[in-house]
């Protein structure tokens, strides 16, 4: 829902933006009332003719307004409020220790036979005092 009125939001101010380049100028603006009749006539004259590119002005001002706020209501409503000091104080777990001393996953296993291959009662493993 909220990415789709996101989107509309964004066409919109595109459209208005197409509109508002498509108006003719209305005559001057500031630069008319440097004083005189054009001044007088600029402030007290009467309405221009309303045309279609100016309602569509209005039209999409409004949606642009409406779905602002419409967004920013949907995006305060969706983050709850948390206490500021919760990710500072969050509790570090350490790794739990193997239960077995040597089923630590280590390379040989538990029975401590290196990567060699050879058997742990083979002769070449025998220390000095073995008996043999």
């Amino acid at each position: 829902m909220y990415t789709f009125l996101l989107i509309l939001l964004v066409l919109d101010a595109l459209f208005m933006g197409l509109v508002i380049l498509l108006q003719a100028g209305k005559g001057g603006g500031l630069a008319a009332m440097g004083g005189g009749v054009a001044a007088a006539e600029g402030i007290l004259g009467g309405r221009q003719a309303t045309t279609v590119l100016t309602r569509a002005t209005w039209i999409s001002g409004g949606t642009f307004m409406l779905l602002a706020l419409i967004l920013s209501i949907l995006s305060s409503r969706s983050s709850q409020p948390r206490p500021i000091l919760q990710d500072q104080f969050q509790p570090v777990v350490p790794a739990p220790e193997p239960l077995l001393p040597g089923a630590g996953g280590g390379v040989g296993g538990p029975e401590g036979a290196g990567s060699s291959g050879e058997k742990p009662g083979s002769p070449e493993n025998r220390g000095p005092g073995s008996g043999e």
